[in-house]
């Protein structure tokens, strides 16, 4: 299965080797964009606005340090995408700790969002960023609507006949919406979180807690082995996993869906 995941917004603060090498990230596809959307980023953080660049991707007077980091990315030290991201969703899913195995398989199957890189695997060796999908380059413009227009025949040959499970965030699930038959083999969670009101059971959906639900959901599927071939396997397998998991009506050629209901957050 193909499972795809957001970014974290934290991140390592320096990485642990050699410098950014393009050429030898995956979906090499995708790298002509990279490179566009990367010296728009260098050129807006390295510019004499401070005040602009720091409104355009979302940082405080106190964050200077992540513009100057901005403006050097190519020179700055890498390390892979599963050290790089640091956010509760990867703190879950604590990669270190799988056994080989499972790494094997978390490294064949994942791919992770990126308002900068478009999407990148486990091992892709990238330097500590900020550049969320939500921001506005010079040039490239709006990175959710630029990456629409590149990501989507990339991302449906990552996925080739393989089921999908889609955990992105709203953002980065817009960078790239399946269709059509890879669609009806896509699966999109929503995470609920069911207490007991004056005795009645009450589902609300979750937010901050729902990054650490989905982590944990994809530990348990990598270390359970899980290969599932279709849609209504990979929710078989989330179901033998002893998750509660209720499917909602999806209309043809679209995405299902399912609501992931936990008691303990």
């Amino acid at each position: 299965m193909l499972i795809l995941l957001p970014p974290s917004e934290g991140k390592a603060d320096t990485g642990t080797g050699r410098p950014l090498d393009l050429a030898k990230l995956s979906l090499p596809e995708l790298n002509p964009a990279r490179e566009e959307v990367l010296a728009a980023l260098g050129a807006l953080c390295a510019g004499p606005d401070e005040a602009t660049a720091r409104a355009a991707l979302g940082l405080s007077e106190g964050q200077q340090h992540e513009l100057r980091r901005n403006a050097r990315l190519p020179r700055v030290a890498a390390a892979p995408a599963a050290r790089i991201y640091t956010g509760v969703l990867y703190e879950a899913l604590d990669l270190p700790s799988l056994p080989p195995e499972a790494t094997r398989a978390a490294r064949r199957s994942v791919l992770i969002s990126s308002g900068l890189w478009g999407a990148v695997r486990l091992t892709d060796r990238i330097p500590p960023y900020r550049c969320p999908v939500g921001a506005k380059l010079p040039g490239p413009g709006a990175l959710g609507a630029y990456w629409r227009r590149v990501l989507g025949p990339v991302l449906t040959a990552a996925a080739g006949n393989r089921p999908v499970l889609d955990l992105r965030s709203g953002a980065y699930a817009a960078m790239w919406a399946p269709r059509g038959e890879v669609a009806e083999r896509t699966v999109t969670v929503r995470v609920l979180h069911e207490r007991e009101v004056d005795g009645v059971p009450v589902r609300s959906v979750v937010s901050h807690f729902n990054k650490a639900t989905k982590g944990r959901l994809v530990r348990d599927l990598l270390l359970a082995g899980a290969r599932p071939r279709t849609a209504d396997d990979l929710i078989g397998a989330l179901r033998d996993l002893k998750h509660t998991v209720l499917e909602q009506p999806a209309a043809a050629g679209r995405p299902r869906q399912v609501d992931l209901v936990v008691t303990q957050l």
